[in-house]
């Protein structure tokens, strides 16, 4: 039995063969290599076996009961963008879960967002890329920041500013985000405008963390654009994955959570980590903050 338990909420993947799910399992066995004396737990918003109110109540299992203050359960979210999961599923949970268990004290901690660690995790991949096309002019060379998409402003607003924060820190001349789902531009859209202007090699980039039905979906993509610009080079490179840095960034966000220094809106005031104790109401966790202007490459 433990006094902490930390669960990861990752999304789920969809592929026939859960390779997704499996790639979380395996990123978290790395993790918990560089914390043995943390209790480190995994479950899914969709598609898996283990969903959050099952994940939520494993956890508190793990605490057992005989312990006088109830040890506490800290949720990190294992996704990119702040999106509806982790502006509604995730919190609706916590909430559930606090009330079948007002002795535990739940904490929600921040999602991965746009950060120096991830940043260095996607230009390593570039950079691999770069290197399987035996290294040519990053100026001519166009580079496509692929996500997912959302209908959440915040959340593609997100994309597009790691997409500058790449264009920024590298030489490539261009670097524009795209979607593959959800909203605009798509791949096709964005690759026929860096062909219009030019770039003699076309690099996809998945914002994504580990692989899935979309991965599989981007690959027949990029094989079809090939065939369709057959003067371009066309690459893609991986995803995310297990990088180091995301495994920096999961240290970081585990450190935040445990003290308060970088919890989400909906579990930020102090009545909500006291929630355990006074059961007080506070501000409604399901109210969408006012999203920033997007910023474009």
């Amino acid at each position: 039995m433990t006094d902490e338990v930390v669960l990861l909420a990752a999304h789920g993947a969809r592929d026939p063969g859960f390779e997704g799910n499996q790639e979380v399992e395996h990123c978290a066995a790395r993790w918990r290599e560089r914390h043995p004396e943390t209790s480190i737990q995994v479950c899914w918003i969709e598609h898996a076996p283990v969903l959050l109110d099952e994940g939520l109540e494993r956890a508190v299992a793990s605490l057992g009961s005989g312990l006088s203050g109830g040890g506490r359960v800290l949720v990190l979210p294992l996704i990119l963008n702040a999106g509806g999961h982790v502006k509604g599923d995730i919190p609706q949970a916590i909430a559930a879960a606090r009330a079948r268990h007002p002795e535990v004290e739940f904490r929600y901690g921040h999602h991965l967002g746009t950060s120096e660690q991830l940043l260095k995790a996607l230009r390593h991949r570039l950079h691999t890329a770069m290197a399987a096309l035996h290294m040519p002019d990053p100026r001519t060379t166009g580079v496509v920041l692929l996500a997912r998409g959302a209908s959440d402003r915040e959340a593609t607003g997100e994309v597009a500013k790691m997409a500058h924060w790449l264009f920024a820190t590298t030489q490539h001349a261009l670097v524009m985000p795209a979607f593959t789902d959800c909203c605009f531009p798509r791949l096709e859209q964005v690759v026929q405008r860096l062909d219009a202007l030019d770039c003699s090699q076309l690099i996809v980039l998945p914002y994504y963390l580990f692989t899935g039905r979309l991965i599989k979906r981007i690959r027949e993509q990029v094989a079809r654009l090939q065939q369709q610009y057959p003067t371009r080079v066309i690459h893609q490179a991986d995803y995310i994955n297990d990088h180091e840095q995301l495994l920096d960034l999961l240290d970081l966000r585990l450190q935040q959570c445990r003290d308060g220094s970088a919890l989400l809106p909906c579990d930020g005031c102090s009545l909500a980590l006291a929630a355990h104790h006074n059961h007080h109401d506070h501000h409604d966790p399901h109210v969408e903050p006012t999203a920033p202007e997007p910023i474009l490459p």
